[in-house]
């Protein structure tokens, strides 16, 4: 096993180790014994140009377009939207941002083997809504979306809204095979979207004693570990979301991820968290993962 040493003792394979181990993250997946938890990072694999933006800069520099934001923060999307917020207000934030992740996104061959697979559960971190699209293209009828939402807009006690594929609103907790999360919301149905700094504020403050996850969420990660494909950690709000949407998971915890060029705090997370870098393309994983590799 190739390992790369750091005081947190991260653990990254590569080479024949992580197609070994890639394998038994498979076996795992097809199981349901680990959790598949999806980043934008998945949108380069079906164009090299995806037609929303894939990062959270990209995000930051779609909404300075529209609205010059200072230097200071203008690399950072959750500081640009709160500046937008706050200057043009609320309404203008979300039509924008719906207007940036309008674009049709193709699922990848990822995104359709996973939507095929009775799984309890999928994270989806991102706001383009591919998976989702991917698990109404299969016919699925036994799944529901649990969404966060920003409580600027509510005058309820309420963190999530959950829907099925066709949009219709449900009720919390409805019993369904596999729950659809996307804890930051999505642009489908309703373009929900947790994207502002004052967004966050009252979830950070919440988030560590897990009131903003919704509780189906927390039952059905006890036994299970998590597949993390398309993800980077390199700022605190995504390792803070990461880790607590993991928290009290049983394992194991896969990372398909190039380990050449981790920062200092995704290595330091990453081991802090048990997760073991399986380092190697992540179009050469989805093919293994899918079986389609030759």
């Amino acid at each position: 096993m190739n390992t790369i040493p750091t005081s947190g003792h991260l653990v990254v394979v590569r080479d024949s180790f992580a197609r070994k181990l890639l394998e038994l993250a498979r076996q795992a997946l097809v199981a349901d014994h680990v959790i598949p938890y999806l980043g934008p990072g998945l949108l380069r694999l079906s164009s090299a140009e995806p037609p929303v933006p894939c990062t959270p800069e990209a995000v930051a520099a779609a909404l300075t377009t529209r609205a010059p934001a200072p230097s200071k923060i203008r690399t950072n999307m959750w500081s640009v939207a709160q500046f937008i917020e706050q200057r043009r207000h609320r309404r203008t934030l979300q039509a924008w941002m719906a207007d940036i992740f309008a674009g049709p996104t193709a699922p990848t061959l990822l995104h359709n083997w996973l939507a095929k697979l009775p799984l309890s559960l999928i994270v989806d971190s991102w706001y383009e809504g591919t998976m989702r699209a991917a698990l109404a293209e299969a016919g699925r009828t036994d799944v529901a979306e649990i969404q966060g939402v920003t409580r600027a807009n509510e005058i309820r006690d309420l963190w999530t809204r959950t829907y099925d594929l066709f949009g219709t609103e449900l009720e919390p907790g409805a019993a369904t095979k596999t729950v659809l999360y996307a804890p930051h919301g999505s642009i489908r149905p309703a373009a929900n979207f947790l994207i502002a700094d004052s967004d966050y504020v009252e979830a950070l403050t919440e988030i560590d004693i897990q009131t903003p996850i919704p509780d189906v969420v927390k039952e059905r990660r006890i036994h299970r570990g998590f597949f993390f494909v398309g993800c980077r950690f390199n700022d605190q709000m995504l390792r803070t979301y990461a880790r607590q949407i993991m928290k009290r998971s049983e394992g194991p915890r896969y990372a398909i991820m190039d380990g050449q060029t981790l920062t200092r705090n995704e290595a330091r997370f990453l081991a802090a968290s048990g997760i073991t870098v399986i380092d190697m393309p992540a179009s050469e994983a989805v093919a293994q993962l899918a079986g389609s590799a030759s």
